[in-house]
């Protein structure tokens, strides 16, 4: 059972998720609508992790995911999940900004993903273990439209989808079941991909985020 707090301007989506989360056997331990009272939440009972929206209350701007931030810089091992109705790929790159490998999980997540339900559980259960989640709809756009000087332009089109994965935060065994090919392929792959990236090829969160940091660089150039 994980004890989750809420932040979510929607009345109904707020229920929604809440409900689902209790069905699932998860504690909700509060639910609010603006970034502020997100903070007090937080300050009152430090969750196991903390899901918000990222356009909150008053000006429906970015609250939320400043409000996400000063969590995480007030305490890098709390699990954030972040969730954005549109596919903005700027937001999730101030998230995982400069977000140290040993901190806590951290996600971000289109709002579209939450109508997926055991997607949805997945990737919190994943984020408040530890682990980087990135919604695919984003690692697609970063991915996309490089010109054919940039280095993603050396990979093969299969290294381009086991990269995606790795982005998205999979480990070498999801992303075999994923493409249906063994873990010594995908071991293989990434091998090739890291090379030819000059990235290192760490494990865990570190390679996620080395792949993320990489990929924000494209997004930039």
């Amino acid at each position: 059972m994980l004890r989750v707090i809420l932040a979510e301007d929607s009345v109904l989506l707020r229920a929604g998720l809440a409900e689902v989360l209790t069905r699932s056997g998860h504690q909700v331990v509060a639910a609010v609508g603006d970034a502020e009272g997100l903070l007090r939440a937080v300050a009152a009972a430090r969750p196991d992790v903390v899901v918000t929206d990222v356009r909150m209350p008053p000006d429906h701007r970015d609250e939320g995911l400043r409000a996400a931030l000063e969590l995480r810089s007030a305490d890098p091992a709390l699990p954030v999940l972040v969730l954005s109705q549109y596919v903005a790929t700027a937001y999730a790159a101030r998230l995982f900004s400069g977000a140290p490998g040993s901190a806590g999980g951290l996600g971000y997540l289109l709002k579209d993903r939450v109508g997926e339900v055991d997607e949805f559980l997945d990737a919190l259960e994943r984020v408040a273990a530890g682990q980087t989640v990135i919604d695919p709809e984003v690692v697609r756009v970063l991915l996309a439209h490089r010109p054919g000087d940039h280095p993603l332009a050396r990979l093969t089109p299969r290294e381009r989808e086991v990269l995606a994965l790795i982005a998205e935060g999979l480990n070498n065994q999801a992303v075999a079941a994923r493409l249906f090919v063994t873990e010594a392929a995908v071991v293989k792959h990434a091998s090739s991909i890291f090379t030819k990236l000059d990235l290192d090829p760490a494990e865990g969160n570190r390679r996620v985020l080395a792949v993320l940091a990489h990929l924000r660089g494209a997004a930039a150039g």
